[in-house]
């Protein structure tokens, strides 16, 4: 065998192994099909029968999936309860997830998949899907995602604000975060049209109306903003919201980037998106096309589900999605 032969050869069986331990370390389109081949029809049913029960379950399932990716990856260490004896801090403690719920509902979807395939489909897993189906049942597009994903061995509590974007950061630092995990202008202005569904709590909408009211806000939207919280200082825990969009709060639909342009942003992140440079001319494109918004909404939230995942040996599948499997 000439040098050049063996050189080829050699260079070929690399080559080789390394399209096998890649795509063996890749998320796959219909991961489930073998071992839990009933998994996602398993995950959408639980998730719509849920909806008819509790319909901002729907919201909080597109929350989770924001709320874990950003931070790390996208690995269920969101869902992670405290546990001292384990060295858990949970991530739901921080600031950047206040308000989030129905935390218990995820477990509920995860003992249906117990009771088909044990121990087999991950709880980062669920995150994503369920997203995806709630994303369908709020009026929004078909999503194909991507699974085998693995759920992280921790929590990721201490650094959760070095990657969640604040309601009241400048646009610029949210763009920032985002683009950090793949995410372009596009995307984001996109991915910030969740906030067409559901609502927010008072403590997050009041530096904007006390104790002067933000000039970018209109002034008949401001006072109804006033009259769901009438006070600077609102009690968290109190059931005091505004919802994000009074003309279909509960469908996923470009509504959103038309109040932005009539100045009815409800947070303040929101409103920027229609002033910046950057971002405005996908906040007309949206307001003008509810397809397009669907279609970019659905091409970031691929991009966002697939945030460095845990991949083989590097996590576990929890038998609990609030608890690790050693403790």
């Amino acid at each position: 065998m000439s040098f050049y032969t063996f050189y080829y050869c050699f260079f070929l069986l690399l080559l080789l192994q390394h399209q096998f331990y890649h795509g063996t370390s890749e998320l796959e389109v219909k991961y489930y099909s073998a071992t839990c081949p009933n998994a996602e029809a398993i995950i959408k049913e639980e998730v719509t029968k849920l909806y008819h029960e509790h319909g901002n379950t729907a919201v909080s399932w597109i929350r989770n999936l924001f709320h874990d990716c950003m931070v790390k990856s996208c690995d269920a260490s969101i869902l992670l309860d405290e546990d001292p004896a384990a060295g858990v801090e949970s991530e739901k403690s921080s600031t950047r997830n206040f308000g989030m719920r129905n935390f218990k509902y995820i477990n509920t979807i995860k003992e249906a998949l117990e009771n088909e395939c044990p121990t087999t489909v991950s709880c980062a897993d669920i995150v994503a899907l369920s997203a995806r189906d709630a994303v369908q049942l709020l009026g929004g597009p078909e999503i194909e995602m991507r699974t085998g994903r693995k759920d992280s061995r921790e929590s990721y509590a201490a650094v959760v604000e070095e990657f969640v974007p604040n309601h009241n950061d400048s646009i610029s630092l949210v763009l920032s975060r985002f683009q950090a995990i793949g995410v372009d202008v596009e995307g984001t202005v996109a991915l910030l049209g969740a906030h067409s569904v559901g609502r927010v709590h008072c403590v997050n909408i009041v530096n904007r109306l006390y104790p002067s009211v933000d000039p970018t806000l209109d002034p008949d939207y401001a006072e109804y903003l006033k009259r769901r919280c009438p006070t600077p200082d609102p009690d968290p825990k109190a059931v005091e919201y505004a919802r994000n969009d009074l003309e279909t709060p509960m469908v996923l639909d470009n509504m959103f980037y038309k109040h932005l342009l009539n100045h009815q942003g409800l947070l303040l992140v929101d409103q920027q998106l229609a002033s910046d440079p950057s971002t405005l001319p996908y906040v007309e494109n949206m307001a003008a096309d509810n397809t397009y918004f669907h279609h970019q909404f659905a091409r970031a939230m691929i991009i966002m589900s697939e945030n460095n995942p845990l991949m083989g040996e590097l996590g576990e599948i929890r038998k609990d999605c609030g608890r690790l499997n050693d403790h």
